[in-house]
């Protein structure tokens, strides 16, 4: 029986061996030729005995494809990429499951491997890639030794390796191997053995029946809890308060998972350039792991700034100045200003100005819970009122997980609008609550998942001794279609309502409007809202707005969006479908790497005396 085996001590899982080759190494470790001293161009051919999809493979795995548009570095250079390609075409075959392979690279019609790193070639020179993939391998006996005890606790179940094609039949891809591993030593650790590690790997090869036998054996060390934490590399931080930030317990079961969520709680602190969590080489007597906690802080302060625009609101300005660590506990103070509303001709007068400082100090409570501080002014002129007013709130944001964050708190008002009811003073002191949840996969350009918001603010306004409370419901959904989801239908709804006194001793602020960028598209912002009667829009009770988007990726930098917005407002009863108002249009987007550049012109599609007739914003990221 002609057979291939290969049995040792394993290497990392990052980087295997299978019969003398080292699979899923470092795509960009630097091969021989580094420095482009002689230029050497070539000109590569590939032919394989197989299906387009295998040919995809080899051209994917061959560096010699990859850089045939740059020059090797003389004909050492060439050789040297020749001889690495050997290596990469085989490995990529066997993660195929094609272990009796035979590549060939022919450099001037003569084997690569047989030419001497002084051999004078052609300017340019053909090089061509010949595979012969041979049979199809499948495994036949299969064996995990020493595998980690099925566990009825949901948080600690990981999927057996035969969920993932490690079974009798499966094609024997050496990826597949490889995730097995990964799989046995996830099971060790999941119930709290930190040392797993894999003892030793037997792969066999059998040629003349075209088969793959396996045995993996783990060793799964002693089990163990969390140690104390030592950090190191802080400067302005405490120290104290960066271990207790981890949440790691002495004496808790160690868990992956405890250990996941405590990287996340320090890269939520947004002060360290890089913060690692390394584990001390063995478990002590006590059956604790300690662990190293190596921190790089970042410098104590950053700015930034933005833009947005609208043919209708014009152009809006705006900046921030942030300070980290203010007292050595990542505490953040937050500095905003904008401007908006400049338009051609440019009247200063109808600028809007704002103003702004937020205080967050983390970790208050426990380290998922921070205290937000935050204070503001602002003069706005909205289309269907002025509002002049400053404010302040105190609450905490909570923090469950990714996806899951609540938030509640009091908040003082003290403001002046100028509308269709007259000048109006307000003061009102109020509570605050809200809930997000946030199951997209991306929360700049989403292609699949869910996002849901929803808000109460009940409040006690002084001036005309008055009750009431605002409740605020929004939806998001998102799915893609194709290969890398090149085709996404995305939808949005929203939902909101007042209860209280008669409109015109509600300040216009705590009332519902449409329209503008993130709400109805062609209309102006806060425009949609309740006729008086006499011609005049004011805010109402009863909120409900949609839109549906249908996103289009044409390459890896252009997509188009076409795009139905709807929302209306209604003052003491439910919107109607009289009420609706509807805006259409299309959007050309610019991805980039902090998220797409967003052009969309939409036109009203039910307009009113007063609407413009068309309305172009701009701006980052998807409208929703």
């Amino acid at each position: 029986m002609a057979a291939t085996s290969l049995g040792m001590a394993a290497a990392p899982v990052a980087a295997f061996e299978i019969f003398g080759l080292k699979l899923f190494e470092d795509p960009n470790a630097v091969d021989a030729e580094v420095v482009i001293a002689d230029p050497q161009p070539y000109v590569v051919s590939v032919a394989v005995n197989g299906d387009g999809a295998l040919e995809s493979v080899v051209r994917n795995a061959s560096s010699l494809v990859a850089d045939e548009t740059k020059p090797a570095s003389g004909a050492a250079g060439l050789l040297a990429k020749a001889r690495g390609d050997y290596r990469r075409l085989v490995a990529a075959l066997y993660n195929e499951g094609y272990y009796g392979g035979v590549v060939s690279i022919r450099v001037g019609g003569q084997e690569a491997a047989k030419l001497a790193p002084d051999v004078n070639l052609p300017d340019p020179v053909d090089v061509a890639i010949v595979v012969e993939p041979g049979p199809l391998f499948r495994f036949n006996s299969v064996d995990v030794v020493n595998a980690a005890p099925i566990t009825s606790d949901p948080f600690d179940f990981v999927p057996p390796p035969s969920t993932r094609g490690f079974g009798r039949g499966e094609i024997a891809k050496s990826s597949v191997i490889l995730q097995a591993e990964q799989l046995a030593l996830r099971a060790w650790r999941q119930q709290g053995f930190p040392k797993a590690v894999i003892a030793s790997r037997e792969v066999v090869a059998d040629h003349a029946n075209s088969s793959v036998d396996v045995t993996i054996t783990v060793n799964p060390g002693r089990k163990a809890a969390f140690g104390d934490v030592t950090v190191t590399g802080t400067e302005r931080m405490d120290p104290e308060f960066v271990r207790r930030q981890t949440g790691l317990v002495v004496g808790e079961e160690y868990d992956p998972d405890t250990l996941a969520l405590a990287q996340k709680r320090l890269d939520r602190l947004e002060v360290f350039r890089a913060a690692r969590l390394e584990a001390a080489e063995s478990i002590g007597v006590d059956g604790l792991l300690p662990y190293t906690l190596i921190v790089q802080e970042l410098p104590g302060a950053r700015f930034g700034v933005g833009a947005n625009y609208s043919s209708i609101d014009g152009l809006g300005v705006e900046g921030y100045h942030l300070w980290r660590n203010l007292f050595g506990q990542a505490e953040r103070l937050r500095l905003d200003a904008r401007i908006a509303s400049i338009a051609y001709p440019i009247d200063t007068e109808q600028f809007d100005y704002s103003f702004g400082g937020t205080f967050t100090k983390p970790g208050i409570f426990t380290p998922d819970t921070d205290l937000v501080a935050a204070v503001a002014a602002e003069r706005t002129i909205y289309p269907t009122y002025t509002e002049t007013s400053a404010s302040g709130r105190l609450g905490l944001t909570h923090i469950f997980s990714d996806e899951i964050t609540i938030e509640g708190g009091a908040s003082l008002e003290r403001s002046r609008f100028d509308d269709s009811f007259g000048t109006r003073d307000f003061t009102t002191a109020g509570l605050y609550g809200g809930a997000t949840l946030d199951f997209r996969n991306d929360r700049v350009d989403a292609t699949a998942g869910w996002y849901a918001q929803a808000s109460v603010e009940p409040f006690y306004e002084f001036r005309f001794a008055n009750a009431g409370a605002r409740v605020t419901l929004e939806g998001r959904t998102y799915f893609g279609f194709g290969e890398n989801d090149p085709f996404v239908l995305a939808g949005r709804i929203k939902g909101g309502a007042l209860v209280g006194p008669a409109l015109s001793e509600i300040s216009p602020d705590k009332l519902f409007f449409a329209g503008g960028g993130g709400s109805v598209r062609g209309y102006g912002y806060k425009s949609i809202g309740v006729n008086d009667g006499a011609g005049n829009v004011t805010g109402g009770r009863y909120l409900l707005e949609g839109s549906l988007e249908a996103r289009m990726r044409i390459n890896e930098a252009f997509g188009i969006v076409g795009f139905l917005d709807g929302g209306y407002v209604a003052a003491d009863v439910f919107p109607s479908i009289d009420d609706l108002r509807l805006g259409a249009g299309a959007g050309l987007r610019y991805y980039t790497g902090l998220g797409p550049l967003r052009l969309d012109a939409a036109i009203p599609l039910n307009k009113k005396p007063g609407d413009a007739d068309y309305a172009v914003y701009v701006g980052i990221g998807q409208a929703f």
